[in-house]
């Protein structure tokens, strides 16, 4: 979905959220980490700490990018009742995900260089993605018991089952990451996701 198709709300959202990131971004690279204190990354980016602290839990964490995520409930239980193909339907899932992730290409290799330079962002970039992929591994979880109530009785092959599909979807979201950072023509995010699980779907059986 491009910037345009969103709401005002959205697009304020968005922008703020950027602004933040692109201050501490900022900010890290003229001091380190330990010169720079939420105050000062407020005040570039015109916001209130409170306003701040909205958007971020802590100033390292506003150095990150949004990475992979989840949408809102109503879209995940939508998918826990459908009945579609799991890969199919798990492709919109994230891709409506990414839709509503700020991203921003411009920062991609300031961010690599900084997580390089201060162990704890890479911690810290660790902790949410092992968060992404048990939130997933849950969702699958409860989408495969609705799809095969039999599975209920056998939580071996279930958590089984859940965990490839969650070890798979994580693979097809970084190969989408890979190709929406190097492609030409800043294509957006969502369809790069979109694309990615399509493949997928013509490599099964």
């Amino acid at each position: 979905m491009s910037t345009a198709e969103l709401g005002l709300r959205e697009r304020k959202r968005i922008a703020t959220r950027r602004a933040i990131q692109s201050a501490a971004l900022q900010l890290a690279l003229e001091r380190g980490l330990d010169g720079m204190t939420v105050e000062e990354i407020s005040r570039i980016a015109d916001v209130s700490p409170r306003t701040f602290f909205n958007y971020f839990s802590s100033k390292e964490a506003a150095l990150l990018d949004d990475g992979p995520g989840l949408p809102d409930s109503d879209a995940i239980e939508s998918f826990v009742l459908e009945r579609g193909n799991v890969v199919d339907d798990l492709g919109a899932l994230l891709a409506h995900a990414a839709e509503e992730a700020v991203v921003d290409r411009e920062n991609l290799a300031l961010r690599r260089d900084l997580v390089k330079q201060h162990p704890q962002l890479l911690a810290l970039r660790m902790g949410r993605m092992h968060q992404f992929e048990a939130d997933l591994d849950e969702i699958l979880s409860r989408r495969l018991r609705e799809s095969d109530p039999g599975l209920a009785d056998d939580p071996e092959s279930l958590a089984s089952r859940s965990r490839l599909l969650t070890m798979v979807a994580i693979a097809t979201v970084r190969h989408s990451w890979g190709v929406w950072a190097n492609a030409a023509g800043n294509p957006p995010l969502a369809d790069c996701v979109h694309r990615s699980f399509a493949e997928l779907r013509t490599i099964l059986p």
